[in-house]
């Protein structure tokens, strides 16, 4: 009669793979983490019957034991736009940096797009007990809201603007700058009357419409009107083709606040047989990977938004290790297509 032969066992836990290992408990632990304090040719044999055994420490008693939860919250705050969805170009580029970053760093992501209704939404997200720390895209109009979480909860980093004294750490580009250079552009090509394409209820937009009316005003031209346009993508073109109606013959060069609404304006312009630049100029604000795609190409205000991303997972680490890492304030640049 023939035995039947004896299947192994699996290793469930730490304590299971000691055992097979002849070690401690904590030495399995350091060796699976490749803690330098287990000789090599342990971590070698450790990892070897975990792999075995299709070992995977439990995730939940780690982040109990340190304190830790290896996850970080990329938030994007919608207050002044509560249609904006996660599908805007701008925010899809920018999540793709952060993401690879964070995951690089060995960071689970969780990702939420936050209507703040209620006056403490920042302190539900940061007092949760599920992060080890928080990246907001955008500072939307909850400016104070973020100011008065900075206050007290360290690892916080923000995409925008940086205000001379504020608390929150920000990374973003000289929006001022930016909107100065795009004026300049349209002043040097002749333009006497200019206009804005974009809502100013957000920090780095209305310093964007500030820098052009800065350098109209160092021109010696008629202050640029602003035309509020939203960045939600339902309402855009239509509030677009009204604008371009209503200013024939007052406008001769517009400035978008963003890609997104230069690339619907240059499609509400063909549609009416309006040439982009000679008819009209039109500048964009970003410099996203579609801005070379569109015809014609998008001439645009670069922010880096890879060092940018790069610049806050950065300060996101040196905060948790309990560093202040500060703002960073990006120099903008013009760069230079076909549509102006």
């Amino acid at each position: 009669m023939s035995s039947i032969p004896t299947v192994p066992k699996r290793a469930r836990t730490l304590s299971d793979i000691a055992k097979l290992a002849g070690v401690h408990t904590a030495t399995v632990s350091r060796a699976l983490a490749d803690n330098p304090l287990v000789n090599p040719e342990t971590r070698a044999r450790i990892r070897a019957l975990a792999a075995e055994h299709a070992f995977r420490p439990n995730q939940m008693a780690s982040r109990l034991r340190t304190q830790k939860t290896n996850v970080v919250a990329v938030v994007v705050p919608l207050g002044h736009e509560r249609r904006q969805h996660l599908s805007d170009p701008f925010f899809m580029t920018i999540l793709g940096h952060l993401a690879d970053q964070l995951t690089e760093g060995g960071f689970d992501i969780m990702l939420s797009r936050v209507i703040p209704d209620a006056e403490d939404w920042l302190e539900r997200i940061v007092d949760s007990g599920m992060l080890d720390g928080v990246l907001l895209i955008g500072q939307s109009d909850q400016f104070d809201a973020i100011e008065r979480v900075a206050q007290r909860y360290r690892p916080l980093v923000v995409w925008g603007s940086h205000m001379e004294g504020q608390t929150h750490c920000a990374v973003g580009v000289d929006n001022r700058r930016g909107g100065y250079l795009a004026g300049q552009r349209l002043i040097e090509r002749g333009c006497r009357k200019l206009a804005f394409f974009g809502e100013i209820r957000t920090l780095e937009l209305a310093q964007r419409y500030e820098g052009l009316q800065r350098a109209s005003q160092d021109a010696g031209i008629a202050a640029p009107v602003q035309y509020a346009t939203h960045l939600a993508s339902d309402v855009m073109t239509d509030e677009i083709a009204i604008h371009v109606d209503g200013m024939a013959g007052k406008i001769d060069g517009i400035v978008a606040a963003s890609d997104v609404i230069a690339m619907h304006t240059l499609s509400v312009l063909s549609a009416r047989g309006i040439a982009v630049p000679t008819g009209l100029p039109v500048i964009g604000f970003d410099d996203l990977p579609l801005a070379n795609l569109v015809v014609p190409r998008l001439t645009t205000i670069r922010q880096d938004v890879h060092r940018g991303a790069s610049a806050m997972v950065r300060a996101l680490f040196d905060r948790m290790a309990g560093t202040d890492a500060p703002s960073v304030v990006m120099a903008p640049s013009l760069i230079t297509r076909d549509s102006a």
